[in-house]
């Protein structure tokens, strides 16, 4: 408003007018000192299976992030036994208005059903398009695929991740379990809980450990 108009208003109204301006300021403030929020969307690696209460990756990564200087809050859309198709049927109601980047953790479970890697590419796809729409940030966390399928099998599976994040200019880790260092069975065993599947508590740790960086680095696209 211009001073001149500022000023032939009474008192009252001058005063009614500041506490408005000052309530605004405020309100603009605390909306851009809200936290970034990342949906962490997998199976059961992300939702913390046979692990106890804050133990699992989420709530390692969210304390990893706290002890880096972030204040970001990361939201558990992990399920346990999805394959990509049933990450990709949540997504919409997994996405909120306040959500400003995605972890896509999925993959596993088609491997374990040896399901066509076809199949797995085209519903990651689908959620690299959907995060694309909402202009949302991505890292996408791959598996390698096994031997035992097949040369074919594991090659096409195993460049699933980063075709997909070279289309979409995702943030990409090709191996999930890359944390855990060791490759041998009887070296990860005691980074293993006993289904030889899952990591423990520890093994968490350590992932969190290798993950950190990228996670940063995708909240740094969100900030950006």
């Amino acid at each position: 408003m211009p001073a001149f108009r500022l000023a032939s208003l009474g008192y009252g109204a001058r005063l009614t007018l500041g506490k408005a301006l000052i309530v605004l300021a405020l309100s603009v403030s605390l909306a851009e000192a809200e936290p970034l929020e990342i949906v962490a969307l997998g199976d059961s690696l992300t939702a913390g299976y046979g692990l106890p209460e804050g133990q699992g990756l989420v709530p390692q990564l969210q304390a990893w992030l706290a002890e880096h200087g972030s204040d970001a809050r990361i939201v558990n859309a992990g399920v346990s036994g999805d394959t990509s198709a049933g990450g990709l049927s949540r997504l919409d109601w997994s996405l909120t208005p306040q959500t400003d980047a995605l972890i896509v953790t999925l993959g596993g479970n088609d491997l374990l059903r040896g399901l066509d890697p076809a199949t797995t590419r085209a519903n990651l796809e689908a959620i690299l398009a959907a995060a694309q729409a909402r202009n949302l940030p991505v890292l996408l966390i791959g598996l390698p695929g096994p031997a035992n399928y097949g040369p074919d099998y594991k090659a096409s599976f195993d460049a699933i991740f980063p075709d997909l994040a070279r289309q979409y200019g995702a943030l990409m880790e090709p191996n999930f379990m890359a944390g855990l260092g060791a490759s041998d069975p009887a070296s990860l065993q005691p980074l293993m809980q006993a289904d030889g599947i899952h990591p423990n508590a520890e093994g968490v740790g350590k992932i969190v450990a290798h993950l950190g960086p990228r996670v940063l680095e995708l909240l740094g696209k969100a900030a950006g």
